[in-house]
């Protein structure tokens, strides 16, 4: 393993944050297909050396990053004054979500179990793909968005580092949770996804398009929000499941279902024919029968023949996400913030 570390400074302790950024999120045909606006390169670097900046306030010592191939996080940190060591992970590079899994190992290697991912419900997903014993801040800079969070990068690096050292691990309940993952079994393969795992009728494994609505069969949500984008308003108009509660949503869709009018992309709207909703348990496997292509988070991975089965089950086995603004105010109400002296006190 080819590390090499930018900085060196004593430190008495080892509070390790990983910056794991995809490059492509937030580039693909669907700001062609769509109406999804374009992540540029600079906006991405800006976001890593906020974040950078915010967990080097807080205390981490130590900062990875992974070449890969626009530069992104090295060159966006390669004239920052930070207190923190940046390190940054060689490898071979294959330009596929493979990237970001080795990308995951390797600071899981180097003892780094706090990162912050940029990128999409794609990401995410590989990600936890590679690891799901993680303590995750996943910020959104992808195109349909549910499963990363829409927060200053500032914030989430301070939080982030507040992590790292270790001195919120008592809060751990009320501010980070595991998520939910869909785990799904085809007779070739297993996989999982974040958010929703969709059976299509008549489509290509590898298609990029938006999804047509005519070919949506049926699908199982972990969130079913009516404020998010995709596969998740299908079931969050009808009956709403967020990332707290420990249920998904079973999805029927097909002709002769009641319209309901779902941004499937950004600014893209569409009529689905919904057939029935139904709650469904945590571990309780649900059947896909083929002919069809599974798409996991949107990526059509798998094809079902005719007369094939998959099953798919919800678990709340993945990362530990946090909820940032509550953290920070965890913090201040813990007097990590500001001296002492300019706390409130409380009068006899």
């Amino acid at each position: 393993m080819n590390v090499t570390a930018r900085r060196v400074q004593s430190k008495s302790m080892n509070a390790k944050v990983g910056l794991c950024v995809n490059p492509m999120s937030g580039r693909d045909v669907r700001r062609l297909a769509a109406r999804a606006s374009n992540m540029t390169h600079e906006a991405k670097r800006d976001i890593v050396a906020r974040v950078a900046a915010g967990a080097d306030a807080m205390g981490a010592t130590d900062i990875y990053i992974a070449r890969e191939p626009f530069s992104i996080a090295s060159k966006a940190l390669e004239f920052i004054d930070l207190k923190a060591r940046v390190h940054i992970i060689e490898y071979p590079i294959t330009n596929t979500a493979k990237d970001t899994e080795v990308m995951i190992q390797r600071f899981k290697a180097e003892g780094c179990n706090t990162v912050v991912s940029l990128g999409g419900d794609g990401t995410n997903r590989a990600i936890v793909r590679a690891c799901a014993d993680l303590d995750l801040i996943p910020i959104s800079t992808g195109t349909n968005n549910v499963f990363p969070m829409l927060v200053e990068p500032t914030i989430a690096g301070m939080v982030a580092g507040l992590n790292a050292r270790g001195v919120i691990h008592a809060a751990d309940g009320a501010l980070k949770q595991a998520t939910k993952v869909l785990h799904v079994e085809t007779p070739r393969a297993t996989d999982i996804g974040l958010i929703d795992a969709v059976l299509l009728a008549d489509d290509k494994v590898g298609n990029l398009l938006p999804f047509d609505a005519e070919r949506l069969r049926r699908m199982v949500l972990t969130r079913a929000e009516p404020n998010a984008i995709g596969m998740s308003p299908i079931g969050g108009f009808i009956d709403p499941v967020y990332a707290a509660d420990d249920q998904g949503l079973l999805v029927d869709m097909g002709p002769g279902g009641q319209v309901v009018h779902a941004p499937l992309s950004p600014g893209m709207f569409r009529p689905i024919p919904v057939i029935d909703t139904q709650r469904v348990a945590l571990d309780q496997p649900i059947k896909f029968s083929g002919p069809g292509v599974i798409a996991l988070d949107g990526d059509r991975d798998h094809d079902l023949a005719e007369g094939e089965v998959a099953w798919v089950t919800v678990k709340r086995d993945g990362p530990r996400v946090f909820d940032t603004h509550a953290a920070m105010r965890w913090a201040v109400a813990e007097g990590m913030m500001a001296p002492a002296e300019l706390m409130p006190r409380v009068s006899g």
